[in-house]
């Protein structure tokens, strides 16, 4: 696991002012233990698969103790404590202790951050997504040189609240300071999504894109970008022809002028780039792909905007393909003779899109490993391309996210349906009804399937039973009118 760029996403002091890093420790991992500390560790790991979590939190804060710099090891710290937290029932008399405890780390920061970090390890043993805990420890961890555990407190946040915008802020900060430009974007990008208005946002987002091009392109190595273009008349041209939309016969030509230029000097990304947005331009899909995907490999992928003008530009062909075959479907009837072959067309084309949305899943996954969101959406993906086996692990991990739990096992027990598993389906899909109280879409969902398992299983009253749940809430709900109703026929109730 890629510890340090798992981490590198979240918040700064709690009133979001700026923080100065001190001078950064190395994340440790695995290789780096001793003997001792690689017994305690494999004693950890097999305590928590047979679920003493007791014995793996002790475990775990003991290796920690020697080796604060282990990030792993806190990782699967958190999720043992989010695990147990989850499990234990809470008392409406239990009086939580944490705001003591998180005052005296607070107040041991500047004196000892690591001993602050020690300290409020205790209070998230019990409380895990502690928000006031999770800030101490990320200032705490900031002052003694350890950026990266910072970050993993302020994504556990975040992993109980993904739409958090003060964190989502702060994180943005964060990796300011710490030169990750690339991940900087993205989370921009993400407070965007929630708050297009957020003109603080759009601007910072904006600044992250020009640092990252920057670095990429070894701008900040020349006075100026005149100086990066070797043929100045071709910078006084590339910036006439970006002030204009060119057109016909005026569009054909700059094509063929900057395709000239582009020969004379092959390795000049701004060419490439260029030719991308004039093909754009001419709706030429592939000859926009081309060029952008040139771009991006004269970076050496280190260019994440034009990475991603490649990936959407394959997305609306693939859109502009699909809509294409079921406008012409929608106009002929099955009896036409090119009817088969065109649905044939659009099956492909679905497929393609579905494996391109999973591999954009998984590019955001291997850049943020530990996010749980991330880790259903590429499960999700990976259910719509019927990938069911691939999906099975993403989901499992995804079920730990409270926000995306119930989801993840719906899906889990589709996955588990159309691979014949038929008794793990229905246990996934029993326990996740069982966790909503109200017949909201979610439940109706989730017992829709579970009668779907129980008819493939052969247990007809149980699976008529889930339909009868569904028409008492919701008679327009997909067939469970038809399903309940034919039950009766004869005026006979069913057994």
């Amino acid at each position: 696991m890629d510890v340090a760029a798992s981490l590198s996403r979240i918040p700064l002091t709690p009133h979001g002012e700026e923080i100065i890093l001190h001078s950064r420790m190395p994340v440790k991992n695995e290789k780096d233990l001793n003997e001792g500390q690689r017994n305690l560790w494999l004693k950890a790991v097999a305590a928590i698969e047979l679920r003493n979590f007791d014995y793996a939190i002790s475990l775990l804060q003991s290796i920690l103790k020697q080796m604060p710099e282990f990030l792993t090891a806190r990782q699967l710290l958190r999720r043992t404590e989010t695990t147990k937290f989850k499990a234990v029932k809470k008392s409406f008399f239990n009086i939580s202790t944490a705001p003591v405890a998180v005052m005296k780390a607070q107040r041991e920061v500047k004196k000892d951050p690591k001993r602050a970090v020690e300290m409020i390890e205790k209070v998230l043993e019990e409380e895990p997504y502690h928000r006031q805990a999770n800030l101490v420890l990320k200032e705490a961890a900031v002052a003694a040189g350890c950026p990266e555990i910072a970050v993993f407190a302020l994504r556990t946040l975040l992993e109980e609240n993904p739409r958090d915008v003060k964190v989502l802020h702060d994180l943005g900060r964060l990796l300011r300071q710490m030169g990750q430009s690339d991940e900087e974007v993205e989370v921009y990008n993400r407070l965007i999504e929630i708050d297009p208005l957020d003109a603080e946002a759009s601007r910072l987002g904006k600044d992250a894109s020009a640092r990252a091009s920057m670095t990429s392109g070894g701008w900040t190595k020349a006075e100026s970008y005149r100086d990066l273009i070797k043929d100045k008349e071709v910078a006084v041209s590339l910036e006439q022809q970006s002030r204009i939309q060119l057109t016909g016969e005026a569009l054909e030509r700059q094509i063929a002028e900057t395709e000239a230029r582009q020969i004379a000097e092959p390795r000049n990304v701004d060419l490439a780039r260029k030719l991308g947005s004039l093909h754009e331009q001419k709706s030429d899909f592939d000859g926009a792909i081309r060029w952008y995907q040139t771009a991006a490999d004269l970076t050496g992928g280190s260019d994440t905007g034009l990475i991603r003008k490649v990936s959407d530009l394959k997305m609306s062909q693939a859109e502009r393909d699909i809509a294409q075959h079921e406008e012409f479907l929608a106009g002929h009837s099955k009896t036409d003779p090119v009817f088969e072959k065109r649905a044939e067309e659009l099956r492909v084309a679905k497929k393609k899109r579905a494996e391109m949305l999973v591999e954009e899943a998984q590019n955001r996954v291997e850049r943020n490993p530990t996010d749980l969101q991330l880790r259903f959406e590429l499960g999700e993906q990976l259910v719509h391309a019927a990938h069911f086996r691939k999906a099975l692990p993403e989901l499992q991990r995804a079920r730990q996210n409270p926000n995306a739990r119930l989801k993840a096992m719906n899906l889990l027990g589709l996955c588990y349906l159309e691979l014949g598993m038929l008794d793990l389906a229905a246990r996934q899909l029993e326990e996740a009804a069982r966790e909503i109280l109200t017949m909201d879409a979610m439940k109706k969902e989730i017992v829709y399937n579970l009668g779907l398992v129980y008819e493939r299983s052969g247990s007809r009253e149980k699976s008529l039973e889930c339909m009868k749940q569904i028409y008492e809430a919701d008679y327009g709900y997909k067939d469970v009118a038809g399903r309940v109703e034919s039950s009766y026929e004869g005026g006979t109730p069913p057994p």
